[in-house]
C-alpha cells in the first residue's frame, strides 16, 4: 500500500475546516496525514453566530461545529492556539510558533480574513498598547473581552453600518447600554440595500433603541487612559466608554505574500482553488478568485467542495467558476434577502417594487431580459427561496411580475420544491443543498430535528429553517417521523414533564443544577433553566433551591426590561383599588427618579417606565408598597369591576373577591403568565370571560368560574368550569385548576391552550369532581406554595447577589 501523502491546513476556521471535512468525506484519511494549525485555542466553531454569544442568547460552547475530540477521533494533528510564522515553499514546510516544523506535500492556505480598522487617531495607548475600551469584533475572545469591560458602562458605540457592526450593536444593546452606530457612508449595509431599504431598515433599528449616525467619519478615539469619545472629521464628538470597531474585513494574505505566492485583494487561486505554486492551494475568505473576494460562507463551501475533489483525485473536473451570492439573513430580529444587484446598471433593466415602510417592508426586483439579477427582500422574505432560485439557476421569470413578490398565482410549496434543483442550496450558512438534505432522509434521518443535526441545515442564522422544514417534509411523502424532543418539557433533559416530575421527586432534585447533574448527564443547557426553575418552585415551594443564573433577567431583578434597558415597575393594587396615599408615593417617586413614563395598565395598575436598574431596590423602599409581579411567568393580577357598593347593576362583591384572589395568589410561579378577573355581574365590565381565570356573579348570589380565556394575540372566551356559592369556593377551584395547570401544562403553554388541548370535561372531572382522587393534594400544593410567598422587593434591602442591581451582562430572551 503507497504511504499517505502529508496534507497540513493552515486555518481551523470554517473555511479550513469544512475542506477537511469535504476530503474526509471522499475516501481522505486513507490518502493523506492531515495536520491542522488553528491561531484560536479551540475548535472550529461558527462564526456567524457570534452574535448570539454576545448577546447571551448562545452560550460559547453551543457554537462550535467541531469541538477538539472531533479532529482526534478523525486522526488529525491539531496544533490549537499556535500560529504559523512562515512557509519554506522550497523545502515544502511550515515553521510555526514554539519551534514546531511540518513538513507538506499539499498545503492548504485558508487563514480567512483580518478586521479592516479605519485610519484614525487615539487607537492604542501612548505607549503602544491598546488602549482599553477598544475592541474588534471577529471570534470568541472578543466576546469575552467585551462582556468582560462592558460591566458599568453607559455608551457603547460601533464603528461600521455593515452587517457585523448590527450585530455587534444588538450585543451591546443587551449590556444595557446606550448603543451608537457609526456608518462613514450615507447607509447601511450598503452591500446587501439599496438606499430606500436601508432607510427603512434604519427607521426600524431606531425603534428598537439602536441610534445610527450615517455621513460620520471618525478621526479619533478620545481618552488619555480609556476610551471617553469620538471625534469625527467635521469637528463633533460624540462621548462613549466602549468602542467596537466593526468596519468591515480584508484578506488575511500576508503569510502567502512573505512566501512569493501571488496576492492582490487576496490570494490569487485559479479554477481548482490553486495558486501559482501546484503544491499550495487555498480557500475562504483569503482567496481572490478571478478578481473576486468573497465574505460570505455559502462560497466557502463551493470551493471547499471543488478543493476536495481535487486533492482526492475523486473529480479533476471539478471547477470554482465564482458564486452568484444571494443571502437570506436575520438584522437584528428583522428578516433580509438580498441577491444580485442593488441598483440597475444597464439600460432596459426593469425595476419591480413595493414599499410598505409603516410596517419595514421593502421589495425590490431587477429583471434583465426576462432573468432576475438583483433583488432586496427586507420585513417579508417569504418568496425568497422561489427568487433565490431564479436568480442562481438563470431561468426566465413569470411576465406576471406581481407574483414574485406576492403569493398571487405563484406555485404550492410542494410544486416549488419539487422543481428546486438538488444542488441548490437551502441552508447558505452550512453549504446544505436540497440533495443532501435528500440522502439524509433516504438513509432513514426522517424527523426535522435529526436531519438538521445530521446535515447542520438551519443552524446557522435559522432564517431557512422553515424551507429546511418543508424540504424534509416533501423528502418524506409528507410522513416525516415525530421527533421525541418534541414531548420533553425542556430540551436539555430528555424526559416528559409527567417521567420528569416522577424522577424529580423520586430523587429529591431541588436545584435545576442537581436535575442536569442526574437527569442530563451533567450537561447544563442554559435554554432550559427557566423552565426547569418554574417546575421545581411548583413541586418543591419553599424547598427549592434557588440559583440565580437559572431566571431570566426579569426574575433576577424583579423588574421587566425595556428595550433601552431600563425597567418597568408595577406596584401592588389589589383588584384596582388604591389610595390617597399611595398615589403620593408614586408621584413623589416619579419625581425623584425622574421616571420618564407613567401609564395606567390593562390590569388596573400604574406602570413606572423608565427606572435604572441601579435605582430599582430605592425605588422600592420609597414606594413601600409590593410587587405587582409585571415580569415572568406568574400570576400577574385580578383585575375587578366596581361591584355591588356603587354600580346599580352589581350582583356580587367583585372588589373583594379580587382583593382575596391577590392575596392568595400573589407571585405564583406558573408555566405561562396568568391573568385573573372577576365580574360583579354578567355585564363583564372587567373583561373576566376572556382571562385565564375569570368569575362572573350571577343571580342569587352565585358565582360562574371560567378559565382558559384570552384577549390579546389569541383570543378566546373561557370554559364554564362551574357555579358556586361563595368566595371561598371560588378562592379554592381557582386555586385547584391553577395547581392542575401548573403540574401539567407546557412550558410556556398559556392556559388558552392548555384548557382545549386537555379538554374542559376532564379538567371538570379533576378539578371540581375529582375523579382522580387528587383533589386534596392540589389543594395541599397550592396552601404550600401560597405560604411559601415572600415579596421579592424585600431584596431591595438585602440583595440576592453583590451585583444584582449592577451593569447588565447578558440577557436571555
Amino acid at each position: 500500500m503507497a504511504s499517505k501523502q502529508r496534507l497540513v491546513v493552515i486555518g481551523n476556521g470554517m473555511a479550513g475546516a469544512r475542506a477537511v471535512e469535504e476530503v474526509l468525506a471522499r475516501g481522505g484519511a486513507d490518502l493523506f496525514e492531515i495536520t491542522m494549525f488553528g491561531e484560536e485555542p479551540y475548535g472550529n466553531y461558527n462564526r456567524i453566530l457570534l452574535s448570539d454569544v454576545l448577546n447571551g442568547s448562545h452560550e460559547a460552547e453551543d457554537i462550535f461545529l467541531n469541538p477538539l475530540s472531533w479532529y482526534a477521533d478523525h486522526g488529525i494533528k491539531l496544533h490549537a492556539g499556535v500560529k504559523v510564522s512562515k512557509i519554506l515553499r522550497h523545502a515544502q514546510q511550515i515553521e510555526a510558533e514554539g519551534g514546531i516544523v511540518e513538513s507538506y506535500d499539499k498545503l492548504i492556505i485558508a487563514t480567512g480574513s483580518l478586521p479592516f480598522i479605519p485610519p484614525m487617531d487615539g487607537l492604542t495607548l501612548p505607549d503602544g498598547s491598546d488602549k482599553p475600551g477598544v475592541f474588534v469584533f471577529r471570534n470568541l475572545d472578543d466576546c469575552r473581552k467585551i462582556t468582560a469591560y462592558a460591566m458599568g458602562k453607559k455608551r457603547g458605540v460601533v464603528i461600521g453600518g455593515g452587517l457585523l457592526g448590527l450585530e455587534a450593536a444588538r450585543g451591546l444593546q443587551n449590556f444595557s447600554l446606550d448603543v451608537h452606530v457609526i456608518q462613514r457612508g450615507s447607509s447601511i449595509m450598503g452591500q446587501q440595500l439599496d438606499a430606500p431599504a436601508a432607510a427603512i431598515l434604519k427607521k426600524t433599528l431606531e425603534g428598537l433603541g439602536i441610534v445610527v449616525h450615517t455621513n460620520r467619519d471618525t478621526r479619533a478615539i478620545r481618552g488619555h487612559d480609556q476610551v471617553t469619545g469620538l471625534e469625527f472629521k467635521d469637528g463633533t464628538r460624540l462621548g462613549c466608554d466602549l468602542v467596537v470597531i466593526a468596519a468591515g474585513i480584508k484578506a488575511n494574505s500576508g503569510l502567502a505574500l512573505r512566501a512569493g505566492l501571488t496576492v492582490e485583494r487576496g490570494i490569487v487561486v485559479d479554477n481548482r482553488l490553486c495558486t501559482d505554486d501546484p503544491r499550495i492551494f487555498a480557500v475562504g475568505e483569503c482567496v481572490q478568485h478571478r478578481g473576486q473576494v468573497y465574505g460570505l460562507v455559502a462560497p466557502l463551501w463551493e470551493q471547499a467542495k471543488v478543493l476536495a475533489a481535487h486533492l482526492t483525485g475523486t473529480d479533476e473536473e471539478a471547477a470554482y467558476h465564482g458564486t452568484k451570492v444571494a443571502t437570506k439573513l436575520k438584522v437584528m430580529g428583522v428578516e433580509v434577502a438580498s441577491m444580485g444587484i442593488t441598483e440597475p446598471t444597464e439600460e432596459g433593466d426593469e425595476v419591480v417594487q413595493f414599499t410598505e415602510a409603516k410596517k419595514g417592508t421593502y421589495k425590490k426586483l431587477i429583471i434583465r431580459n426576462g432573468r432576475l439579477v438583483g433583488g432586496i427582500l427586507l420585513g417579508d422574505i417569504r418568496k425568497a427561496p422561489y427568487l433565490s432560485r431564479a436568480f442562481e439557476s438563470n431561468t426566465p421569470v413569470p411576465e406576471e411580475r406581481l407574483s414574485l413578490l406576492f403569493d398571487i398565482g405563484a406555485p404550492s410549496d410542494e410544486a416549488s420544491i419539487d422543481g428546486m434543483p438538488v444542488e441548490m442550496q437551502v441552508c447558505n450558512c452550512n453549504g446544505v443543498t436540497k440533495g443532501a438534505i435528500v440522502g439524509c432522509v433516504k438513509q432513514g434521518k426522517r424527523s426535522s430535528k435529526s436531519v438538521m443535526e445530521a446535515t447542520r441545515a438551519g443552524m446557522g442564522c435559522g432564517a431557512c429553517k422553515a424551507l429546511v422544514s418543508q424540504v424534509i417534509d416533501w423528502a418524506c411523502g409528507g410522513a416525516t417521523d415525530e421527533d421525541p424532543s418534541a414531548n420533553f418539557y425542556v430540551p436539555g433533559v430528555p424526559l416528559t414533564k409527567p417521567e420528569l416530575i416522577e424522577a424529580i421527586r423520586a430523587l429529591g432534585l431541588k436545584s435545576v443544577s442537581s436535575v442536569f447533574a442526574a437527569l442530563a448527564g451533567g450537561r447544563e443547557d442554559p435554554g432550559s433553566k427557566p423552565g426547569l426553575a418554574s417546575l421545581l418552585i411548583t413541586l418543591w415551594a419553599d424547598e427549592y433551591v434557588d440559583e440565580r443564573d437559572a431566571r431570566f433577567i426579569n426574575d433576577r431583578v424583579h423588574a421587566n426590561i425595556q428595550k433601552d434597558g431600563t425597567f418597568s415597575v408595577i406596584p401592588q393594587m389589589p383588584g384596582g383599588v388604591t389610595s390617597a396615599a399611595e398615589l403620593r408615593r408614586i408621584a413623589d417617586v416619579a419625581d425623584k427618579y425622574h421616571v420618564p413614563l407613567m401609564k395606567l395598565t390593562g390590569g388596573q395598575r400604574i406602570d413606572l417606565i423608565g427606572v435604572k436598574r441601579e435605582d430599582l431596590p430605592n425605588v422600592w423602599r420609597d414606594l413601600d408598597m409590593p410587587s405587582g409581579f409585571a415580569y415572568g411567568k406568574r400570576y400577574r393580577t385580578c383585575k375587578s369591576c366596581v361591584g355591588t357598593d356603587f354600580c346599580r347593576f352589581g350582583l356580587g362583591n367583585s372588589i373583594g373577591l379580587a382583593q382575596q384572589v391577590e392575596a392568595r395568589f400573589q407571585g405564583l410561579d406558573a408555566p405561562g403568565k396568568l391573568k385573573l378577573a372577576t365580574a360583579g355581574c354578567p355585564r363583564n365590565c372587567s373583561e373576566a370571560l376572556v382571562k385565564d381565570v375569570g368569575a362572573v356573579a350571577v343571580e342569587g348570589g352565585r358565582w360562574e368560574i371560567y378559565v382558559g380565556g384570552a384577549a390579546g394575540a389569541h383570543v378566546r372566551k373561557g370554559d364554564l368550569l362551574c357555579t358556586v356559592d361563595t368566595h371561598q369556593a371560588v378562592l379554592q377551584l381557582a386555586g385547584r385548576f391553577l395547581q392542575y395547570y401548573r403540574e401539567n401544562a407546557r412550558y410556556l403553554e398559556r392556559t388558552y391552550a392548555f384548557v382545549p388541548r386537555v379538554g374542559i370535561d376532564k379538567i371538570r372531572d379533576v378539578v371540581v369532581l375529582d375523579s382522580e382522587g387528587i383533589a386534596e393534594r392540589l389543594d395541599q400544593a397550592m396552601q404550600r406554595s401560597v405560604d411559601a410567598y415572600q415579596d421579592p422587593w424585600q431584596e431591595a434591602v438585602t440583595p440576592a447577589t453583590p451585583n444584582q442591581f449592577g451593569a447588565l451582562l447578558s440577557i436571555v430572551q
